[in-house]
C-alpha cells in the first residue's frame, strides 16, 4: 500500500474514535501492552514528558516541545487529534514523521494488528513509540487521548506527569462530575515521579493530592507560583494558564539535571511555537479585514473563556461558524454563546459531527439565530461575504470545523 491507502487503512478498518465516538473506546490496556510487548517495549528507550487533562494539554505539549527544540533537544511531540495530515500527529523537531516510516510500520505489523483488533489509536502510539526509539529523541513530550488511566500513552514512565486542568468533557467514558474525571487524569500519576498540576478546582485538588500522596508522588500546583508572563505566538486568554503550566514543568526538568534549559531558550520557545511545531487551531488569525479567528475551544470549560475574549474585540458585527460532534451536550455550551451574533450553522465532516438543523433547532432555544449550510466551507463562504470589513469572523465549536477551514 502507498501512503494514502495505508492511512485509509488504518481510519477505516479499525476503531478510531476521532471519527466513530463511542465504538473505540478501548476500556483497558490489554491491547497497548499486548502491542508493547510484540514490538519490544520501545516507551522503555524513551525519556518523556507525559501530559493529560481536558482543555490545553495540546498547547502545553507544543510549548514544551518548543523549548526544547531551542535549547538544542532532539524532541519528539505525540499529539492528536490532527487536523488535516495523520502525520501531525508524530513529530521530531517540528517535522512530521516521514510517510515511508509509516507504511512500512503498518505492512510489517498489520496483520499482528487484525490478529489482536487494535484500535487505531492503541497502534498509533505504538507507532509513535517506536518512531522516537528508532530515531533516537532526547526527549518525547506525549499527550494523553482522553483520560489517563486508561489511555493508551499510559504505559510511559516519564521525568514529570502533567495535568493541565479537569472539566466535564467525554463524560459517557470518564465520569460525569468533576471529581471522576480528576480521577481518570489522575491515573497518570506514578510512583516517585513528580506531577505538575495546572489548574484545579477544592474538589479536583483533594484527588490529585490523595492520589500523588498514594504513589508517593511530589505534587506542583503551578497556578499558586509567582510565574513570568512571557510573550508568546499563542495569544488565547486561556494560554497564560498552559505558560504557567510549562514553567512549572521546566522548573522541575531542570533542578533534576537531566537537560540545561535556559530563560532564553524559554522565551525564544514560547514565542517561535508555531514555527517550531506548526500548532494551528488556537486563536489562530486567518484574515484581518474582516478580522477572522478560528479555535479548537469545544467544551464549556474552553469555550467560557474563548467567548469571553471575542467579548473584549472591537467590531460592528459578529459573525460565527458553528459546528459540533454529535456527543456535545448542547445545553451546556450553547448558553455560553452571544445572542446579537450571525450564526452560520454547519456539520463537520465526520461521521460524528452533528446534523446541521439539530444545531440550528437547539440553538434557537438560546436565542441564537442563524442559517443552516450543507459544509463548513460554505458557512464560511457565507460569512465572509456578510462580513464588513470591521466585523469579526469566529469560526469553532469542534476541532474538525476548524480543520476544515484551515
Amino acid at each position: 500500500m502507498d501512503y494514502q491507502q495505508t492511512v485509509e487503512w488504518m481510519f477505516q478498518q479499525l476503531p478510531m474514535y476521532q471519527t466513530q465516538g463511542a465504538s473505540a473506546y478501548k476500556k483497558d490496556l490489554t491491547n497497548t501492552l499486548l502491542l508493547s510487548d510484540y514490538l519490544g517495549h520501545p516507551e522503555t528507550a524513551l525519556t518523556c514528558i507525559h501530559v493529560a487533562g481536558t482543555n490545553g494539554k495540546g498547547s502545553t505539549s507544543h510549548l514544551l516541545a518548543s523549548v526544547f527544540q531551542e535549547a538544542g533537544y532532539r524532541t519528539g511531540l505525540y499529539t492528536s487529534p490532527h487536523l488535516k495530515d495523520f502525520r501531525e500527529r508524530i513529530k521530531i523537531n517540528g517535522d512530521d514523521i516521514s510517510q515511508t516510516f509509516i507504511i512500512d510500520f503498518i505492512a510489517k505489523n498489520k496483520r499482528f494488528f487484525e490478529q489482536h483488533q487494535l484500535s487505531f489509536f492503541e497502534m498509533t502510539v505504538g507507532l509513535a513509540f517506536e518512531y522516537f526509539k528508532s530515531e533516537k529523541t532526547d526527549i518525547a513530550i506525549i499527550e494523553t487521548g482522553m483520560g489517563g488511566r486508561l489511555d493508551s500513552t499510559n504505559i510511559v514512565t516519564p521525568i514529570v506527569s502533567v495535568i493541565t486542568n479537569i472539566g466535564l468533557d467525554h463524560t459517557q467514558f470518564l465520569g460525569n462530575t468533576e471529581s471522576k474525571i480528576a480521577a481518570e487524569k489522575a491515573g497518570i500519576i506514578k510512583p516517585n515521579i513528580p506531577v505538575v498540576i495546572g489548574e484545579y478546582t477544592d474538589a479536583t485538588r483533594r484527588v490529585f493530592l490523595e492520589k500523588a500522596e498514594a504513589v508517593g508522588a511530589h505534587i506542583y500546583f503551578a497556578s499558586e507560583k509567582n510565574l513570568p508572563d512571557y510573550p508568546s505566538a499563542l495569544t488565547g486568554d486561556y494560554q497564560s494558564k498552559n505558560k504557567k503550566t510549562v514553567l512549572q514543568t521546566l522548573e522541575i526538568v531542570t533542578n533534576q539535571g537531566k537537560f540545561l534549559i535556559s530563560d532564553d531558550h524559554i522565551k525564544n520557545g514560547f514565542l517561535n511555537v508555531v514555527k517550531n511545531t506548526e500548532l494551528q487551531g488556537r486563536w489562530q488569525q486567518l484574515r484581518e479585514h474582516p478580522l477572522v479567528i478560528c479555535d479548537t475551544a469545544h467544551n464549556a470549560h474552553g469555550l467560557k473563556i474563548v467567548m469571553s475574549q471575542i467579548a473584549r474585540q472591537e467590531f460592528k458585527q459578529l459573525h460565527i461558524v458553528l459546528g459540533v460532534v454529535n456527543d456535545k451536550d448542547l445545553n451546556d455550551i450553547l448558553p455560553l454563546f452571544p445572542a446579537q451574533a450571525k450564526y452560520y450553522f454547519s456539520k463537520p465532516n465526520i461521521p460524528r459531527g452533528l446534523d446541521a438543523t439539530v444545531l440550528q433547532s437547539a440553538a434557537v432555544h438560546h436565542g441564537l439565530v442563524g442559517t443552516v449550510f450543507g459544509s463548513v466551507a460554505e458557512a464560511y463562504e457565507s460569512a465572509l461575504k456578510c462580513a464588513a470589513v470591521d466585523d469579526f469572523v469566529y469560526i469553532g465549536g469542534s476541532t474538525f470545523v476548524v480543520a476544515e477551514i484551515l
